[in-house]
C-alpha cells in the first residue's frame, strides 16, 4: 500500500511542494512589510523635513495656529493607512497558508480514507468493528477540524470588521478634534 520507494516519494514530494509554498508566501509577506516599512519611513522623514521648513517660515501666531491645525489630521490619516495596508498584508499571508494547510489536511484525509480502504479488504473475520471505530473518529476529527477552520475564519471577518469601524471611528474623532483646534486658534488669534 504505503511501503513502495515510488509512493513513499510522492509523499515526500507533495510535502517538498508544501512547504516551499508556505515558505514562499512568507518571504513574500515579509517582503512586502519591509517594503511598506521603508515607504513609511521615507515618506515621514520627507514630511518631517517639509514641516520644520514650514514652522521655520512661520512669521505670527495666526500662521503658526493654521500651520499647527493643518498637520494633525494627515499624520492620523497616514496612521491608519499604514495599519491598513500591513493589515493587508498580514491577512492575505493569513489565507494562503490557510489553503496551504487545508490542501495538506485534505491529501491527509485522501490518504487516511486510501488506508482504511486498504485495512478493510485486508483484515481478518471479525474486524469490521475495529476498522468502523477508526472511520468514525475520522470522520470526528474532520468535523471538528471543518468546525475549528469555520469558526476562525468567522474571527478572521469579525476581527476585519472591528479594523474598519475602529479605523472610521478615530478618523471621525481625528477632524473633529481637529476643528475644535482651529475653532479654540480662530477665537484667540480674532
Amino acid at each position: 500500500m504505503f511501503t513502495t520507494p515510488t509512493q513513499l516519494a510522492e509523499i515526500q514530494k507533495g510535502q517538498l511542494d508544501a512547504l516551499y509554498a508556505l515558505s514562499h508566501t512568507v518571504f513574500d509577506a515579509t517582503e512586502k512589510l519591509i517594503d511598506l516599512n521603508l515607504a513609511a519611513a521615507k515618506a515621514l522623514m520627507d514630511e518631517s523635513a517639509e514641516k520644520a521648513q514650514a514652522m521655520l517660515a512661520v512669521k505670527d501666531l495666526q500662521e503658526l495656529v493654521a500651520l499647527v491645525s493643518n498637520l494633525a489630521q494627515p499624520s492620523i490619516e497616514k496612521a491608519i493607512s499604514y495599519s491598513r495596508n500591513a493589515y493587508s498584508i498580514a491577512s492575505n499571508a493569513g489565507a494562503e497558508i490557510s489553503k496551504i494547510f487545508d490542501a495538506q489536511v485534505a491529501e491527509g484525509n485522501k490518504r487516511i480514507a486510501e488506508m482504511l480502504d486498504f485495512a478493510a479488504k485486508n483484515a481478518p473475520a471479525g474486524a469490521e468493528p475495529a476498522v468502523s471505530m477508526v472511520r468514525s473518529a475520522v470522520a470526528a476529527a474532520n468535523t471538528a477540524y471543518d468546525t475549528f477552520a469555520k469558526a476562525a475564519k468567522q474571527a478572521v471577518e469579525v476581527a476585519e470588521s472591528n479594523f474598519a469601524a475602529a479605523a472610521q471611528a478615530t478618523m471621525k474623532a481625528a477632524a473633529a478634534a481637529n476643528d475644535a483646534v482651529k475653532a479654540k486658534a480662530a477665537k484667540k488669534v480674532a
